[in-house]
């Protein structure tokens, strides 16, 4: 085998289309946020600040309308963190005082207080059911297949008489059935024009520890040639064959067009926090001449997958193997675990789950860390299209906050999109499982992974490597896609099978 076999690199003639899906971000934000944070960090804007902030817009020549609808979406989002006005004073008024807050007397109030407490205690409340929701879910069974009912399961015979459309049903109820895998096998066999799917199969049985002499010889085949070189970039349709079937498009659309102004503010609220992470620029990385692997493979994976690649910082004092880390545009920190001891199967698995997030459907997931929050970022964004929504007092009073920092910086059209995909919503039912929809955009980002490294125990070691607990469970899910119609469709959409 020759060592390019291995390299990052893209087939001769390779079609590289422009990057699309990717979080998108002007330079009005990246320009002027930054600044405007600043400013408001003590509660007042004085006429000193303001005319400062009037030079920087004339320097870089943005439009004050639209300016100012960036300071309202960043004084919402400070007025609702820190629970204060923001104050524009002139050279008339007194600057102090920087800002009205609670007093000292009403943080001590008893009826605060006790709401607090009363708050902390539903807190709790709410984490435990949580958990025992998700082990209720761990044990309903997803599917009922009863095809298996006339004879044993496990019976090679039986397995063999049955169809594409039978066998590929049981793979589905029960990733590790070896026989419906073996059945699938031999059933591609006499069928040259799905030779890339028997050796797909029988990679699934490799995994398993269940292949036979022509088994472990058709896998072979896949392997020994190294990474994939595909002939194009995974386009749009691309992308509809690789999110998982529980993805629903529709509420992955609606965020993407909130997910600017949600970064935005993230960024804001963690500078005034002085949390902002800040990445040593000598630690950046230029994929074209990086003799890193893993920076390296990130550019190559995010041309395969059409998404392009953030900045990259190798930082070897870093522990994990890959993070986002917020700023406009984000960037991506690689650690220790993917800068050394990974093969380049592992690192193509892993540059691919980790990009897939930086989809504009997928990026909120990042950005927010419970489902509680998705949800009320979701009706932020349905309010916006639509102010009369139905929601109680306290859930307005959680949404409310968030609408007004996230509208104004959208721009018309993106509210016009919003409003499309707010009638749509009703016109479905207007109903969602945040839940199961996350849980759905995590299983897409570990099929981009195995699309690169199209190999499942490369797959393995790295999801057991993020999260043992959930290792298991996400690889029935890469058996099943590995064997599907979408996953070879897929690949001869950009040109492997």
């Amino acid at each position: 085998m020759e060592a390019n076999q291995f390299a990052f690199e893209h087939a001769a003639g390779f079609e590289q289309a422009e990057a699309t899906g990717h979080v998108r971000l002007g330079k009005f934000e990246a320009h002027y946020e930054e600044l405007f944070a600043e400013v408001i960090e003590d509660g007042v804007i004085t006429a000193e600040e303001r005319a400062r902030l009037n030079k920087a817009a004339d320097a870089l020549g943005l439009d004050r309308a639209r300016l100012r609808s960036l300071e309202e979406a960043l004084q919402a989002a400070y007025e609702a963190r820190h629970h204060v006005r923001v104050r524009e004073v002139g050279d008339e008024e007194e600057a102090a005082p920087a800002s009205i807050v609670l007093s000292a007397q009403s943080l001590k109030d008893p009826g605060v207080v006790a709401l607090e407490r009363r708050v902390v205690e539903l807190e709790a409340k709410i984490a435990e059911l949580t958990a025992a929701l998700e082990q209720a879910r761990a044990q309903v069974a997803v599917e009922v297949d009863l095809s298996g009912m006339e004879a044993a399961p496990d019976s090679p015979v039986v397995a063999a008489q049955e169809s594409v459309e039978d066998l590929s049903r049981r793979v589905r109820s029960d990733p590790r059935d070896v026989a419906s895998l073996r059945g699938l096998f031999r059933a591609y066999a006499g069928r040259p024009s799905e030779r890339d799917r028997q050796t797909l199969v029988a990679q699934a049985l490799v995994y398993l520890g269940a292949a036979e002499g022509e088994e472990r010889a058709a896998a072979g085949r896949g392997h020994d040639a190294g990474l994939i070189k595909p002939a194009r970039t995974v386009s749009a349709d691309g992308w509809k064959l690789l999110f998982h079937p529980d993805e629903e498009i529709l509420t992955g659309q609606i965020f993407s067009v909130i997910t600017p102004a949600v970064l935005l503010g993230r960024v804001s609220t963690l500078r005034r926090e002085k949390a902002l992470p800040k990445l040593d620029a000598a630690l950046r990385q230029d994929p074209r001449v990086s003799t890193l692997q893993a920076v390296r493979c990130f550019s190559w994976a995010g041309a395969i997958l059409g998404l392009g690649s953030p900045p990259l910082y190798a930082d070897p004092e870093y522990a994990g193997a890959a993070e986002m880390v917020p700023g406009v545009p984000p960037s991506a920190r690689l650690g220790r675990r993917a800068l050394s001891g990974r093969t380049p199967f592992e690192l193509a698995f892993l540059a691919g789950c980790h990009l897939a997030w930086y989809r504009e459907e997928h990026f909120v997931r990042l950005l927010v860390p419970t489902i509680a929050d998705l949800e009320d970022l979701f009706l932020a964004a349905l309010s916006i299209a639509n102010a009369g929504i139905p929601m109680s007092a306290t859930m307005k009073a959680r949404v409310a906050p968030l609408a007004r920092a996230i509208e104004p910086v959208l721009e018309p059209a993106g509210i016009d999109r919003l409003r499309g995909h707010f009638l749509r919503f009703m016109d479905e039912g207007g109903r969602t499982n945040l839940q199961r929809w996350a849980t759905a955009a995590d299983r897409t980002s570990a099929r981009a992974g195995l699309l690169l490294a199209n190999d499942l125990a490369a797959a393995h070691a790295v999801l057991e490597l993020e999260d043992p607990g959930s290792a298991a469970a996400r690889m029935d899910d890469l058996i099943v896609f590995i064997t599907s119609d979408r996953y070879a469709q897929l690949r001869a959409n950009i040109g492997l099978s």
